[in-house]
């Protein structure tokens, strides 16, 4: 498809309430200032805001409100986090472009604004308005931007409207938040979708659920911007055509703090603390521990039929995980990621199982100073290499095996400057195609964004970025959960669904287009931990030959002396 970049740069124009914007918006306004698609030409700012009172404001000062505001002040003395995506900037520090005041009109949830200010407005020919500000908006401020006013959602507008943004998913125990960006319309909460989004919920606090999706929503809006600009009008409206293509009915109601009574918000309260209790007690008898598990098959086939695999226990102060596997005369070498519980970082280790299924003890072959997992393995020119996860370094590495299956040698970096976990390649029409999940922004998971960055080889110098980056953002589908692999001739990708807590389990997805310029992916089948009562998740797959090895999460009790050297540490305060 050829390219028809925009010739100038997007004009953009802001709709604020106070030259106070949170640190989310602030780090969002400077990549679109550093951008070479796009350029802050005017800020219309609210001066009516002070002749108002926000619904919350309202709900708060009545008794009916009390315990939610008791709620919201626990929350956030109990959970600071680390960078706060509200903390305060001052958006003078870094714009400095003509700024109209306006009065709206106001009715009891709507701002709309006069025409002697839209008329000002037209001179500035904005193409995107971003609403950071203001009530819902009526009337000709919708249109007097080009491509309209871009606006967030910080929920999914499928299933919850309305606000406060991350208490009901966290209040209601739903396993994903989402995020909607959109186009603006006269049609309340159902505007043009430009982009969706979902996070794990954060079911501990509200705070901390709304500081994870806030951090990484803010790049939603500068990459469709991006988009904009490179494919020009046409084109990206296309794309943005068939995202709406379907009709979407609201059967849920309208989620208002008033909606929220007393006696459910201190129910609320009694059981967040009480979980919390609870989870402290039992971690104090019980560990999560990473186990494998194995299926060898009489002839060379995936094995589908988890119930008939046999598990393999690490000792119980170290857990196993991430598995690749490689066959040699016989034998199977499966590398994995070790990690022993006192020093808390992982290394790569590896286990050899004979054609029976009798395995030795792992012995570790690549330790760095900092934490390595996910041993993905590649065959290249007769050699074998191993990229190790490797994301408190930054890098995506590249490692040679120089003396099978024990002594590995650093080749080279592919990517540097980079916070990637799981990186997984398949070649596909002679090029090499590196996907890994990424985090964009500081303050975000890393469990949520699928990028892709192809190279025409292994050892190239750069890999370039995929136009659609990140190609999937959704934390029950994104993260790679090993290698891709073939059946009946269509090409599968393994993922990660960490909705309802880290690797809950995994999806199968079928490519249906991978090039250049697009990327898709169909799920066909879920796998979830219900085989076995003792464990809670299942986060990687891998076969090769006859043999198929997963990793599970068991609950396993914990030793007497394994308690009492616990509870003494936390005495002590020698422990986190």
């Amino acid at each position: 498809m050829e390219v028809k970049r925009m010739k100038h740069k997007l004009r953009i124009g802001l709709l604020l309430d106070s030259d106070m914007i949170a640190a989310w918006s602030y780090k969002m306004l400077e990549e679109i200032k550093e951008s070479n698609y796009a350029e802050i030409v005017v800020i219309v700012e609210n001066n009516g805001i002070k002749k108002r009172k926000t619904t919350l404001k309202n709900v708060l000062g009545k008794f009916r409100g009390i315990f939610f505001s008791v709620y919201n002040r626990l929350d956030k003395k109990l959970h600071k986090p680390n960078p706060d995506a509200f903390s305060l900037k001052n958006i003078n520090n870094l714009i400095s472009v003509p700024k109209i005041q306006v009065v709206p009109n106001q009715t009891l949830y709507s701002d709309s604004l006069p025409k002697q200010d839209i008329s000002e407005i037209e001179t500035y020919y904005v193409d995107i308005f971003i609403r950071m500000g203001f009530r819902i908006l009526r009337g000709d401020i919708l249109t007097v931007a080009k491509y309209g006013i871009w606006s967030y959602h910080h929920g999914d507008n499928s299933v919850n409207r309305g606000g406060p943004a991350g208490f009901w998913e966290v209040f209601r125990g739903w396993d994903v938040t989402g995020v909607t960006l959109q186009i603006l319309n006269e049609d309340l909460d159902n505007g043009i979708i430009l982009y969706k989004s979902f996070s794990h919920t954060a079911n501990s606090s509200v705070i901390l659920n709304k500081n994870n999706y806030y951090w990484k929503a803010l790049s939603f809006l500068p990459n469709k911007m991006r988009e904009l600009h490179d494919l020009g009008e046409n084109d990206f409206f296309e794309n943005i055509k068939e995202l709406n293509s379907n009709p979407e009915f609201y059967s849920n109601p309208l989620y208002q703090p008033k909606n929220i009574r007393n006696i459910e918000m201190l129910y609320f309260i009694f059981s967040t603390v009480r979980n919390v209790v609870k989870g402290k007690i039992l971690n104090q008898i019980y560990q999560d521990q990473w186990i494998l598990l194995y299926k060898l098959n009489t002839t060379d086939s995936i094995s589908k039929s988890f119930f008939r695999f046999n598990k393999m226990i690490p000792p119980k102060d170290r857990f196993w995980a991430d598995p690749f596997v490689i066959q040699k005369e016989n034998s199977s070498y499966i590398f994995i990621e070790e990690l022993l519980y006192k020093t808390r970082k992982g290394h790569i280790s590896v286990i050899v199982m004979d054609c029976n299924g009798k395995y030795s003890e792992p012995v570790k072959v690549l330790e760095a100073d900092y934490h390595m997992s996910y041993p993905f393995l590649i065959e290249e020119d007769g050699a074998l290499f191993m990229i190790p996860e490797t994301k408190q370094n930054k890098t995506i590495d590249l490692y040679r095996c120089v003396e099978f299956p024990t002594k590995w040698d650093y080749e080279k970096t592919l990517i540097n400057d980079i916070e990637a976990v799981d990186a997984t390649i398949t070649v596909k029409d002679n090029i090499y195609w590196l996907f890994a999940n990424v985090t964009t922004n500081k303050g975000a998971s890393s469990w949520d964004e699928l990028h892709i960055f192809s190279a025409p080889s292994l050892f190239s110098n750069h890999w370039k970025v995929h136009p659609k980056n990140p190609v999937i953002s959704d934390v029950r589908q994104a993260r790679p959960a090993g290698n891709f692999f073939t059946y009946n001739n269509n090409l599968y990708r393994p993922s990660q669904n960490s909705s309802r807590r880290y690797g809950y389990g995994m999806k199968i997805n079928r490519v249906t287009e991978l090039n250049n310029n697009n990327y898709k992916e169909e799920t066909v089948n879920s796998i979830y931990p219900n085989w076995d009562k003792s464990l809670n998740a299942v986060h990687t797959i891998n076969s090769v030959g006859n043999l198929t090895v997963i990793d599970s999460l068991m609950k396993r009790k914990r030793g007497i002396w394994q308690m009492a050297g616990n509870l003494l540490m936390k005495f002590t305060g020698n422990i986190r």
